[in-house]
């Protein structure tokens, strides 16, 4: 039997930061990835008129918004991808929206590209009046400001 002489091993206690720097490069990719995808909302090429600010309400107001093409949008489901909608569908969220609001806070906004004709834009604003909504706007651009649809 061989017995050691000299000294013993010393145990090294240090952590191994490797692995939770590849986890924190994976984690940015995905981050950075998804982060565009998750921006709402739809460009629009709004008509430009000198016009006051929206008042800030305690709520977010429903807009709705109608693209070059004329595919209509809405800000009301959160988490959903920009999909368009159509007519009956509109008329619908803004019934459950009306319904669900406090009365000061009821205020719907159209946001249409100056490309789409004016029937269409009187269409989405004559759906939203008959789904109950009363206080309707148009939103425009200001000329002095850059367009940030």
């Amino acid at each position: 039997m061989r017995v050691r002489q000299g000294r013993r091993r010393r145990l090294h206690a240090e952590m191994n930061v490797v692995p939770y720097i590849d986890v924190m490069l994976v984690l940015l990719i995905i981050f950075m990835v998804t982060a565009p995808i998750l921006t709402q909302g739809v460009n629009v090429n709004l008509p430009q008129a000198k016009t006051q600010s929206i008042s800030q309400v305690n709520q977010k107001p429903l807009i709705v918004t109608v693209d070059s093409q004329g595919y209509i949008f809405t800000n009301l489901i959160q988490g959903r991808t920009a999909s368009s909608i159509d007519i009956p569908t509109l008329m619908q969220e803004a019934s459950q929206w009306e319904s669900t609001t406090a009365p000061s806070a009821r205020q719907a906004y159209v946001k249409a590209d100056r490309s789409v004709p004016y029937g269409q834009v009187m269409q989405v604003m004559a759906t939203l009046q008959q789904a109950g909504v009363s206080d309707i706007g148009l939103i425009t651009q200001n000329p002095n400001e850059g367009q940030d649809g």
